[in-house]
């Protein structure tokens, strides 16, 4: 499938639920009165939209064709401006939807380096190895440190992944100190001349200040190596988790700096509206998707496109 098409059947359910709830409540011929409005929002805090952007999508639908014969085409056509203009926030966040790299923050010379957080389970390993594809494919050279070192599974899993790329690896044995890999990763980076290092990180609670605190040490060892990394922090957000999202991002970001979100498994979840929710409530861009479990199944986010694909047939 093309870009587009993946992007469509990725976002199917969260699709499929604002369809049918449009379909259900309004009704050609109907008035659209409060009552109406209040159930359909209701039904878009359900996709995990969040109360803020909800309203104001509602307040828009009430201020355009509120006591009015109800028209769906006019309330789809209400309903993708206002996603539309919550999903680009302050305009700022535009890539280069030729360029799937374009997101990515650069070193001025030299390595640049990608911190990765995120709690157990958000699917943080694949997504590293997505972006290890993406940059390689665009003939980088790229290292891993598996800074994982909490769970051997982790660190195997990196390790299977970097094979199935032809990429370095950093590695240390189960429990060794996350910041010594991640020094010895940025170290093998620079004597290799390498583009780029991507460096993952246990996977944590926001609520362990230990190990929040832990992340800003690897930050600090690296700095020791590479001066001004890392150069982009993303934090890995499971869609599936819906409005929890929102607290992660807010503590990891204190932890991190964090400069963009990678939200993993939109294909599996109702929950998309999350992605409206967080780029409303925390300003921090999300750079990319996870729409599937293979290498490429990860797009760029383009608001435009998240929201056609949205609303395709």
């Amino acid at each position: 499938m093309g870009l587009f098409d993946r992007l469509k059947a990725g976002l199917k359910k969260t699709k499929d639920i604002l369809r049918t709830d449009v379909r259900d409540l309004f009704k050609p011929g109907d008035i659209l009165d409060d009552k109406l409005l209040q159930e359909f929002e209701g039904r878009l805090i359900r996709t995990d939209m969040g109360v803020a952007a909800s309203d104001r999508i509602v307040s828009k639908l009430r201020e355009d064709h509120g006591d009015r014969t109800v028209d769906v085409d006019a309330i789809w056509a209400t309903i993708r401006a206002e996603l539309r203009d919550l999903l680009k926030g302050d305009g700022t966040a535009v890539w280069d939807l030729n360029n799937p790299l374009s997101p990515l923050a650069k070193a001025e010379s030299g390595t640049t380096v990608i911190l990765v957080a995120g709690v157990n389970g958000a699917g943080k390993t694949t997504s590293i190895a997505k972006i290890a594809n993406l940059l390689q494919q665009a003939g980088n050279k790229v290292v891993l440190a598996a800074g994982d070192t909490f769970r051997a599974a982790a660190v195997e899993q990196l390790t299977m992944w970097s094979q199935r790329l032809g990429c370095e690896i950093v590695r240390k044995d189960n429990g060794a100190d996350p910041a010594a890999v991640a020094f010895e990763g940025a170290t093998k980076a620079v004597q290799m001349g390498a583009d780029y290092l991507i460096v993952d990180t246990a996977g944590r609670l926001q609520t362990q200040r230990n190990l929040m605190d832990e992340l800003d040490k690897i930050r600090r060892v690296i700095q020791k190596v590479i001066p001004g990394a890392p150069h982009e922090s993303l934090l890995v957000l499971d869609a599936t988790t819906g409005q929890n999202g929102l607290s992660q991002a807010k503590s990891f970001s204190a932890a991190v700096k964090c400069t963009g979100l990678v939200l993993s498994k939109l294909d599996g979840t109702a929950r998309g509206g999350v992605t409206v929710a967080i780029r409303q409530e925390m300003g921090i861009p999300v750079k990319y998707i996870g729409v599937g479990e293979g290498i490429d199944d990860l797009e760029l986010f383009d608001s435009e496109g998240f929201v056609e694909a949205l609303f395709a047939k």
